[in-house]
């Protein structure tokens, strides 16, 4: 079975005289998803882009952390391991190289969980490496996605 994601991008960042020069522009879009409301997007600080609108390098991190999140309630909802509390400190390191571009060379998710205090919290930090295994984003990056949870009960 396949599914279908569609997304739309516009960039907004034209300042009258186009991509004339390298700091003739802005790095501002708009990513629109059907149903959704509108992310205001533009490149990372380091890289001429406004701080306060979302980048593509922290919706990366950002997808990681969710997808692992969601598969892992999913786990202990199936195996009776009550989750009350799910936080991530997600950090993502990129490299970049002497021609210009760069690339991820590793996520590291920070979940810390708190179950109740009948949950088995062996198997709670078990179900980590499970999602990770189920996690749909992990699976198709080309760099090491470690998670090192902090379980906590009730």
């Amino acid at each position: 079975m396949s599914h279908i994601f569609r997304t739309n991008l516009k960039w907004t960042g034209n300042q009258g005289s186009g991509t004339v020069g390298y700091q003739a522009y802005s790095r501002d879009h708009v990513i629109s998803i059907e149903g959704h409301p509108d992310i205001p997007g533009s490149s990372a600080p380091q890289f001429r882009g406004d701080p306060s609108r979302y980048n593509p390098e922290d919706l990366l991190v950002a997808s990681l952390s969710a997808c692992h999140m969601l598969w892992y309630l999913h786990l202990c909802s199936a195996t009776k391991i009550v989750v009350t509390e799910y936080t991530d400190q997600a950090e993502g390191i990129m490299k970049l190289e002497a021609g210009g571009s760069g690339r991820f060379t590793s996520v590291t998710l920070h979940p810390c969980v708190t179950i109740t205090a009948d949950s088995d919290e062996s198997r709670a930090i078990e179900l980590h490496r499970e999602a990770h295994r189920l996690c749909f984003i992990a699976n198709s990056v080309n760099f090491p996605v470690a998670h090192k949870p902090e379980i906590t009960k009730s």
